[in-house]
């Protein structure tokens, strides 16, 4: 689902390969997309949240790796 003006002024929302236009849809089905709209940004949020973690990980992981180099292991 994408919204994308055809020009400035008119917005359209492409779904499964159909173009609407946005002002001309019913209020609640307006809802739904701004409801797809905040989902999308959360989505995107959380995958960098994600990113953020894995690599805070791979650091610890590496510090860990170093201070473990000079100790005897069982």
């Amino acid at each position: 689902m994408t919204e994308s003006p055809a020009n400035q002024n008119e917005p359209v929302l492409t779904f499964e390969d159909k173009q609407y236009d946005l002002k001309t849809l019913p209020d609640d089905v307006k809802e739904l997309v701004r409801g797809m709209q905040v989902a999308d940004a959360q989505l995107r949020m959380h995958e960098d949240t994600l990113k953020v973690l894995s690599i805070g990980r791979q650091s610890l992981s590496m510090k860990l790796k170093e201070r473990l180099q000079n100790i005897k292991s069982l």
